[in-house]
């Protein structure tokens, strides 16, 4: 999968993250959806180290579960991370 189906795969995971995830991001959806890109390549890692699987085929169901773990998971700590600092500052 080339580098522009990495991103679509990623704005469209993001979007999917904040559907399963509601709350209040810093930076609105566009942020989300960055962070659904950067999930999609750490979904990918996820899947290739334990399963043997990446996310190299853009149709693929396994592709689209991992990049949908992988965005949760990087949505979430990027809400412990800003959340933290937001209740330091206040």
């Amino acid at each position: 999968m080339g580098i522009i189906g990495w991103i679509v795969l990623g704005l469209i995971v993001g979007a999917l993250a904040k559907a399963i995830m509601p709350g209040k991001d810093g930076g609105g959806i566009l942020v989300t959806m960055l962070l659904g890109v950067v999930g999609a390549f750490v979904g990918g890692l996820i899947g290739n180290w334990i399963f043997g699987v990446g996310i190299d085929r853009f149709w693929s169901l396994s592709t689209w579960i991992l990049a949908v773990v992988g965005s949760l998971i990087v949505l979430g700590g990027y809400r412990a991370i800003v959340g933290r600092k937001s209740a330091s500052h206040g």
